[in-house]
C-alpha cells in the first residue's frame, strides 16, 4: 500500500475501520511515519484497533504533547478540566506543593506545572509502565511508584496544597461497555472503579485530610452521576465540597477543602 502517495486511500481504510476522524488520523500518521514500512505498520496497529495515541507515542492534553507507551492510559479530553481547576486554584501560587495520584502519563501534572511555574510536584502510580512514562514526561518532578498516599514520603504529611486524580471510576458492570480502544488495549485497573466505580475515590478521600494543608484542595474526576455520592464523601472526610461541572467536554470535578485551621498530620 502505497500510503504515502495516496493518502486518500489511506482515509478510506481508516474509515473502513469506523475512524470517525479519518482524514485527521490520516494526517497524523503519514507526519510521524518515517517511510512507507514503519507507516503501514502503525497503520496496522490503529485497524486492529489500539488507541491513536499510543499508535504514534504521543497524546494532545492541555496545548501540551504528553508522551505515551503502550499499557499506558490515555489522558482523555475531559480530564483538561480537571487540570484547568488546579491552575485557577494555585494561580500565582509558585511555591505550591502539588500531589497527582493514579498520574499514569503524568499529563495532569505537566499541565499544572505549565500553567503554575515553579510549583513543587509529586506523581504517584502504581503501574511501572506508567510511572517510566510519567518520569520521562515530568523531569523536574517526583515521580514514585507505590498505591495512593503510602508511596509519599512521610513529611509531606499536613503540607500539600492540591492533591489531584483521576483514579479509575467507570462501574464494573460498565466496562464491557467501554470502547474497543479501551477494553483491548488499557489495563482494566486503569478503568475499573469497582461495584459503583468509587472504590478509589473511597480510599483516596478517606485519607486525604491526612495529607492536606490546612486549607488544601482535593481534586477528583468523578462521572455526573456519582458527583452526589463524592460530595457526600467529602462531608463524611471532614472536606467541604464543591462539584465544578463543564457540559462542553462532560467533565465533573469534585472539589474537597480542607478546614483552614490546624492541619491533622498523621496518625
Amino acid at each position: 500500500m502505497q500510503s504515502f502517495d495516496n493518502p486518500a486511500e489511506l482515509v478510506s481504510r481508516l474509515r473502513d475501520a469506523g475512524c470517525v476522524f479519518a482524514e485527521q488520523e490520516a494526517f497524523l500518521l503519514i507526519s510521524g511515519a518515517g517511510g512507507e514500512a514503519a507507516l503501514e505498520e502503525m497503520v496496522a496497529r490503529r485497524l486492529a484497533g489500539q488507541p491513536l495515541e499510543q499508535v504514534l507515542g504521543w497524546a494532545a492534553f492541555g496545548g501540551l504533547r504528553v508522551g505515551l507507551r503502550p499499557g499506558v492510559f490515555v489522558p482523555r479530553q475531559r480530564t483538561e478540566f480537571l487540570a484547568a481547576q488546579a491552575v485557577r486554584l494555585l494561580a500565582g501560587r509558585s511555591t505550591a506543593l502539588v500531589v497527582e495520584l493514579c498520574c499514569g502519563s503524568g499529563a495532569v501534572a505537566m499541565a499544572v506545572s505549565a500553567g503554575v511555574p515553579g510549583c513543587r510536584i509529586y506523581a504517584v502510580d502504581v503501574h511501572p509502565e506508567a510511572v517510566a512514562c510519567a518520569r520521562a514526561n515530568l523531569p523536574q518532578a517526583t515521580v514514585l511508584q507505590g498505591d495512593l498516599f503510602p508511596a509519599l514520603p512521610g513529611e509531606l504529611a499536613g503540607r500539600i496544597d492540591v492533591v489531584l486524580a483521576n483514579a479509575p471510576y467507570v462501574p464494573t458492570p460498565a466496562l464491557a461497555t467501554l470502547p474497543r480502544e479501551a477494553r483491548n488495549y488499557e489495563p482494566a485497573v486503569t478503568l475499573d472503579g469497582g461495584r459503583n466505580g468509587l472504590d478509589l475515590l473511597k480510599r483516596i478521600i478517606s485519607h486525604a485530610p491526612q495529607w492536606l494543608a490546612p486549607g488544601g484542595k482535593l481534586l477528583l474526576e468523578c462521572s455526573e452521576g456519582q458527583a452526589a455520592a463524592v460530595g457526600g464523601l467529602l462531608v463524611s472526610a471532614g472536606l467541604s465540597p464543591q462539584i465544578l461541572r463543564n457540559e462542553e467536554t462532560d467533565a465533573t470535578v469534585a472539589v474537597g477543602s480542607a478546614p483552614a485551621g490546624k492541619s491533622k498530620g498523621i496518625g
